[in-house]
């Protein structure tokens, strides 16, 4: 089971570390949906737009693409296994053994 993890991580890691550099910049099928019906216009900037991983990079800088993805990655995983150690079931303890 741990190496079945370890090697999760490990591909998690390369994919967003490593692939996210080949990403295409043009818009998804929804942010071309958005701009063609006008909607796009309405629209204003995220209170956290100039936070550090805003638009998938380091600072803004496009060039940390990949740094920012694993960074995630990290996170998202140290935050998934912190949730499920704190609520991971406790095996029953047989008391009547102890007697």
């Amino acid at each position: 089971m741990k190496k079945f993890f370890l090697g999760f991580a490990l591909v998690s890691l390369l994919i967003a570390g490593v692939l996210s550099y080949f990403a295409s910049g043009d818009p998804d099928g929804l942010d071309k949906t958005v701009e063609d019906a006008g909607i796009a216009a309405h629209a204003r900037e995220h209170p956290l737009a100039g936070s550090t991983f805003a638009d998938y990079a380091l600072g803004g800088d496009s060039r940390f693409t990949g740094l920012a993805g694993a960074l995630g990655v990290i996170v998202v995983l140290a935050l998934s296994f912190g949730l499920f150690w704190f609520l991971r079931k406790k095996s029953p303890r047989n008391d009547l053994a102890d007697k």
